[in-house]
């Protein structure tokens, strides 16, 4: 027999009545119930109400241990009658406790384990080991281990093999800071912590392995968000050989239909996921990163504004802008507080101005109502599909602003009339992303996304097309909103790969410096390979319901990138720094 249990704290139901078991665990809680200690033991596996009757010491000694301390009891399983708990697995039974052996005591705590409390986050995550006993975290945590386990072998069973690449590497421009390891060696040299193995999978594939995948470790020194952690997370990084798109589109959809029906009850997109352009996704949502489960889709109605009378939107049309307009039902009701809310929202992210039409039996209100003709305002009804009720809120600005500012009031809207479709997951693909873009403060070409990615019709639309027309083989996939990871089909051609960063405004000399390993392998003969790489915090995030990404990661930092309960980043010794050849400098 096990020293410190025979069953877990989840295990025993009605049919062990009358077994003599041994249970480990934390006291979750003691209630004193006419002169009978009940006491809830906790561990992994769940709780078991165990009980001490008056007069015995197992009474004493749980009448003198603070809740937390870690006890071994010995009893008799026996049944609750009428007093089953149906909210717990083992609640049909107790335990009648013979003995308790004192494993550790704990000290006072500073936030409550066994109920919700409110504690600041920055004591939660001071006392993190406290935190992750708490019901919740903990089935985080464990959803978190089940969903990277069922990611592993669903990717094995399609024929991938799972690599592991280096971690001290070479520092690359991915786009966000990286984190320098000092070389003790090579005084004044650097290591980096990869923001991804971008370059290594891809070397994999020039390797001639087919198809690879890791549970990566990636590091960016960046700002936190509720979606992003700062400094480190991981990702399920994907790449394949010999495959288009639509290949890596396809055994995405697989993995992902196949772990989210798994894992959860939720309804789930199912394969083939809908694919939005870039362009279509702005013009219809606002964003890249389009939450399906509701409607609210933006239409252009500038020609309308162009036909009519209204001065104020026509010459915005007639000056190169856009009118657009999202049309909201059930409205008619909303009060002038309700409208004027909005436009103010509207205001503070960069509109000049909200402007309304309510379409009723009787009447039709709203700013633009005197303003606009009768035609005008049939036509916008027509347009838009606005049934009595209905209320469309239009924006008259630049083409890009106004469709911006119309997918952030969208969400607000999602969020005030509870418009999300309940219990669903709906995915889509990102397609056609553009390959370069104009930088608003230098006036140059740079790259839009991934440098990596192959352009649309490859080295004849760079030499011949605008490059701000180009499109690249680069996608997004996107679920709830939430963007859970981009990929592409890479460039995999020296001549192509320079070329492209030419237009940048890279010279050859600059690719050869900082892409030197891979630019290098592509010479020697380079498959055509694509991949992805979808985050698994966001994965378990979206799986666990939580908004905030701290909440399904067992360790995480702050959002001022600090460790509270390891206290880290901490200060280096005067050996260590020395032994670095490094100095600090105020």
């Amino acid at each position: 027999m096990n020293k410190y249990r025979t069953h877990t704290c989840g295990e025993l139901r009605g049919s062990d009545c009358g077994k003599q078991v041994r249970l480990s665990g934390w006291i979750h809680r003691k209630r004193d119930l006419g002169g009978v200690l009940f006491v809830t033991l906790r561990d992994n596996y769940g709780i078991t109400q165990v009980l001490a009757a008056p007069g015995t010491q197992a009474y004493t000694d749980f009448n003198n241990l603070r809740v937390e301390s870690v006890v071994t009891i010995e009893g008799k399983v026996i049944s609750r009658g009428g007093n089953i708990n149906k909210d717990m697995p083992t609640g049909e039974i107790e335990v009648e406790v013979s003995s308790v052996t004192l494993q550790s005591t704990s000290e006072v705590l500073p936030f409550q384990v066994a109920d919700e409390d409110n504690a600041p986050e920055t004591t939660r995550l001071t006392y993190r080991f406290l935190d992750l006993r708490r019901e919740k975290l903990h089935k985080n945590i464990l959803l978190r281990s089940r969903v990277i386990a069922s990611i592993r072998r669903r990717m094995i069973e399609m024929g991938f093999t799972e690599f592991q690449t280096p971690i001290l590497t070479s520092s690359s421009p991915e786009g966000a800071r990286d984190y320098l390891v000092p070389s003790r060696l090579y005084p004044g040299k650097f290591y980096a912590l990869p923001q991804a193995p971008q370059q290594f999978k891809q070397l994999l594939m020039v390797s001639g392995f087919d198809r690879y995948f890791q549970i990566a470790p990636c590091f960016r020194d960046e700002d936190a968000r509720a979606d992003r952690s700062p400094g480190e997370f991981y990702q399920l990084d994907v790449e394949m050989s010999f495959v288009t798109q639509d290949d890596v589109f396809a055994y995405l959809e697989k993995m992902f239909y196949g772990l989210f029906t798994e894992i959860s009850d939720w309804k789930v997109t199912e394969p083939a996921f809908p694919r939005i352009t870039y362009e279509d996704a702005m013009m219809r949502y606002g964003c890249d990163k389009p939450d399906l489960r509701y409607g609210l889709e933006i239409s252009d109605v500038s020609d309308i504004f162009a036909a009519s009378d209204f001065s104020a939107f026509k010459s915005v049309v007639e000056a190169g802008g856009c009118v657009r307009a999202i049309c909201v039902d059930n409205v008619a009701d909303k009060s002038r507080k309700f409208f004027k809310d909005l436009e103010d929202y509207a205001k503070e992210i960069g509109a000049k101005g909200l402007a309304s039409l309510v379409y009723t039996d009787s009447e039709i209100k709203g700013s633009l109502a005197k303003p606009l003709s009768d035609a005008s305002k049939n036509a916008l009804r027509e347009r838009m599909g606005a049934k009595n009720g209905s209320g469309l809120l239009i924006v008259a600005d630049d083409k890009n602003k106004a469709s911006v500012i119309l997918g952030k009031v969208r969400i607000r809207l999602a969020d005030e009339l509870d418009l999300r479709e309940k219990n669903s997951y709906r995915f889509c693909w990102i397609v056609d992303f553009p390959m370069f873009e104009k930088d608003e403060e230098t006036g140059q070409t740079i790259f839009s996304h991934n440098p990596f990615s192959m352009p649309q019709g490859g080295m004849e639309a760079l030499l011949t097309k605008d490059p701000l027309t180009i499109k690249a083989y680069q996608y997004d996939i996107v679920c709830n909103g939430i963007e859970l990871s981009s990929g592409a089909i890479r460039n995999h051609l020296p001549e192509i790969m320079y070329k492209a960063f030419e237009i940048a405004g890279y010279d050859s000399s600059v690719v050869d410096s900082k892409f030197g390993g891979m630019i290098k392998a592509f010479k020697f003969g380079a498959p055509p390979h694509g991949g992805i790489a979808p985050g698994v915090d966001r994965i378990v995030m979206l799986l666990a319901n939580e908004p905030n990404i701290r909440e399904v990661i067992a360790f995480p930092m702050n959002q001022n990138a600090q460790d509270l309960l390891m206290q880290a980043p901490n200060e280096a010794t005067e050996k260590q720094l020395k032994e670095l050849h490094l100095k600090i400098v105020d």
